[in-house]
């Protein structure tokens, strides 16, 4: 759980808390890397991301962002790398886990909120400025498309389906579904407003979305369309 200077650790089966993660700089967001047995913290105040042992929660080193700001961040483990997504400077930073060195830059063309990834080398990210999603490869860092989420606007959180191949960008007020090979909009459906984050469950086929008044919109995917 993430808040200030802290990453708070909770023991998911009996809600214990462990010992916190400390020192950090406007914590944001946390990414894990299983395989490598690490993860990473972006600090939004620091311009730049913590690595921790996940056995041990002990921080490891402290990775210059190449943008500024960042706040959501994720693991991509198809091309073996972390991405930050800086506010500030409106583009994703790329970090290789297997070195932990900064790679390269993307240039979003607005505030990038948060990202998914496909898996299979593709990762998207909600364009909060410009109201839409832009697709780009985990590899050379090339956009590849973009496409608008009227009358959605301004998207925070983004959660995939990957058998459907569907996106759920969530706005204030409404939730905008996509088909991510098209890259264009299918349907709209209405949450609540102030929303953050989203999370798609498989197994359930349920869409969850975390609104700003203290509520959680539930919401039942039965086709793709």
């Amino acid at each position: 759980v993430t808040h200030g200077n802290a990453v708070e650790v909770l023991n998911v089966d009996t809600g214990a808390k462990g010992e916190p993660i400390t020192g950090l700089q406007g914590v944001h967001g946390v990414a894990f890397a299983p395989d490598r047995n690490r993860g990473y913290i972006s600090n939004g105040r620091g311009n730049s991301v913590s690595v921790f042992d996940l056995a041990t929660h002990k921080i490891l080193g402290e990775i210059p962002s190449s943008g500024q700001t960042p706040d959501s961040i994720m693991y991509d483990a198809f091309s073996g790398r972390v991405f930050t997504f800086n506010g500030r400077t409106a583009n994703a930073t790329a970090i290789d886990a297997a070195t932990d060195k900064v790679v390269g830059t993307v240039d979003i063309g607005g505030k990038p909120e948060f990202a998914v990834t496909d898996g299979r080398g593709t990762i998207f990210v909600n364009n909060e400025d410009q109201s839409e999603v832009v697709a780009f490869d985990a590899k050379s860092l090339q956009v590849k498309t973009r496409w608008s989420i009227a009358p959605g606007e301004g998207p925070s959180g983004l959660a995939i389906d990957l058998k459907s191949k569907r996106l759920f960008s969530v706005c204030d007020g409404v939730m905008v579904v996509s088909d991510y090979v098209n890259g264009k909009v299918v349907t709209t459906v209405p949450i609540g407003d102030g929303p953050d984050a989203v999370r798609y469950d498989a197994g359930t086929g349920l869409v969850f979305a975390s609104n700003g008044g203290g509520t959680l919109t539930v919401i039942r995917q039965e086709s793709a369309d």
